[in-house]
Formats: structure tokens, sequence, C-alpha cells
């Protein structure tokens, strides 16, 4: 389990979120509410609605009021109001939202996997032919940006080729349904998923394989060898099972980034997600949606990193042995 601090450091953090989110509108130079909405919507903007807004923000009332209600509409689930899409912002972010997560789930999951597998096996025969050419090429993918590699690949097999679609997350008015709507979502998920999967793909490798170097040193794997065990269960069984634990820490915190990524990948792509929405949102200056989204992405970072950090003390025993055997040395000097 994790500790009590652990927990206090990630609710801190996500105070701390939640405070600069609610005081930089306030503290820009002006009106708050223009800060928030932008000269051109305010010009637009009746009397009437005005009035509205202030009252919703309880901009009429002191700073700790005004905290206290932003607090009160985050529990509610309201994020602002989007004047350009004339929709509560959540409702905004919610109809793209998933189609982030789908690209973004796959391009870790295959990247890790992927990844750690070719470590593992590149570790396993470092100094060989094969390990100098997997490194080789890892090397190149680490070097290329996100949306340069999207752009490859679309010129590639969007136009020249013309295996997959240009753009979208789905074919629009197709009226598709079953396995032909799953056909035609994959279908469109194929190369933005690719170009975030290879851009991410060296991260996992490179741990993998030190991981598996450092690893072949120990005694545990020597022992593993003297009992005359095959090749591939030292390999994975044993030494791999070691070389996950960097792997998965990296995963986590490598989300933020992949989440970054996928911003500009769905741009190159026009895919249907906040990378497009955020777009849009600093095309018409709608600032209460970009702060939504903002906000949104910095809170799934923080629980996604939360998990992983659950998912490693399970993982890894020797942390709770570690953690009991310190608090038994306490009770004893006590």
């Amino acid at each position: 389990m994790m500790k009590f601090k652990e927990v206090t450091n990630y609710l801190v953090a996500f105070f701390i979120i939640i405070s600069l989110n609610f005081l930089l509108p306030r503290l820009m130079p002006g009106d708050p509410l223009t800060a928030i909405y932008g000269e051109e919507a305010m010009i637009q903007m009746t009397p009437e609605l005005k009035a509205r807004l202030v009252e919703r923000f309880a901009l009429d009332r002191p700073l700790t009021g005004q905290f206290g209600a932003y607090l009160l509409s985050l529990l509610k689930g309201d994020l602002g109001y989007s004047y350009f899409y004339n929709a509560p912002v959540i409702n905004v972010i919610l109809g793209t939202l998933p189609w982030t997560f789908l690209l973004v789930g796959t391009a870790i999951v295959i990247s890790t996997i992927i990844g750690t597998i070719l470590g593992m096996e590149s570790g396993w025969r470092r100094g060989k032919k094969i390990d100098r050419a997997i490194l080789a090429g890892t090397m190149f993918l680490d070097g290329l940006p996100d949306f340069f590699l999207g752009m490859v690949l679309l010129i590639l097999f969007g136009v020249i080729l013309e295996i997959f679609p240009l753009a979208g997350a789905m074919t629009p008015y197709a009226g598709y349904a079953g396995i032909t709507l799953v056909l035609d979502v994959l279908k469109h998920l194929v190369l933005p998923a690719a170009a975030l999967t290879l851009v991410n793909l060296p991260g996992a490798y490179l741990l993998a394989r030190n991981s598996i170097v450092t690893t072949l040193g120990e005694a545990f794997i020597l022992t593993a060898r003297a009992k005359g065990l095959k090749d591939g269960v030292v390999r994975y069984r044993h030494a791999g099972r070691n070389s996950l634990l960097p792997v998965i820490t990296h995963t986590g915190m490598q989300v933020g980034r992949m989440l970054t990524g996928a911003l500009f990948i769905e741009t190159v792509f026009s895919y249907s997600g906040l990378g497009l929405l955020i777009q849009k949102a600093l095309q018409t200056r709608d600032y209460p949606l970009l702060q939504g989204i903002f906000l949104v992405i910095t809170v799934f970072v923080l629980v996604s990193n939360f998990f992983v950090d659950i998912l490693y003390n399970k993982i890894d025993p020797r942390l709770k042995s570690c953690t009991l055997n310190t608090g038994k040395k306490l009770n004893q000097t006590i």
C-alpha cells in the first residue's frame, strides 16, 4: 500500500494545480471576466450576459469567496462555459476525450510491450550485430519529432500508397455500425497510433536493455544458469521481471509527454481528440475551454502517476518488505 505521505503529496499537487488555474486569469491586468473570455467575446456580450457571468464566477465577491465558488463548481463538474461551442466546457471535452484516450492508450501499450521485448532481446545479446542494429534504429527514432514522423507516415501511407485515411477518427456520415464501425475506427487509428508509438518506443527499449545488462551480473541469474534453466526462462522469468520495474515507472512518467505528443499528432491527422480541440480553441480564443482542457490533462497525468506508484508497489514486494522491516526496527528501538 502507498504511504500516507505519498497520497498527501498528490493531493497537495492537485490543490496547487486548481489554485493556479483559478488565480492566473485573475492575476492578469484588467477585468477578470475579460481575462477569462477575451476582449473579442466581451465586445459581443450583452450587459445581461455579463451580469450573469459575474454572478456565476462570483466576481462581485472577495477573492476567497470567488475561490470557494470555484471549488464548488469543480465538485459539480462545472469547468465553465464555451461561448464558441455554446455548451458547457465539460460536455465539449467529454465529446473528444475518448478519442485521445484511445490513441494514447494504444500507443502506451504497444510501445511498452514492443520496447520491453526488444530491450530484453538486445540486452541479452549485448555487443552482437542484432543489438547494434536495434540500438541504432531506436536512437534514430528517438531523434525524430512527433509531428515530423506523423507527416512522413501520412504522406507515405495516406497520400502515396493510399492505404489508410488521411484525416479524422472515423468516416463521417457513413452510417457504419457494429464490426464495420470498429474496423473503420481502427483503420483511422493506425497511422496516428503508429507515429506516437514509434516516437515513444526508444524510452522503454533503452530502460529494458540497460536493466537486463545490469541484471545479468547478479547472483540469482548466475544461480539460475547453474541450475541448467533454459535461456528463455532466465531471460524473461528471472531477468525480465526485474527489468519491468523501471519500465513501468518510465511509462507512468511518460504519460504527460505522450499526451503532449498526441496533441501534435492529432493536429497532423485531424484526429478528433483534445489536440484538435485545443487548436480550435486557440483559433477562436475560447479561453474557458483551454483552461478546462489543460486542467483535465494535468489531473489525468497526476492520476496515472498515482496508479503507477500503486502498481510499482504491487510488482516489487521488496518495497513493502522494506517498509515493514523498517517499521519493526523502529518499534524495537522505541
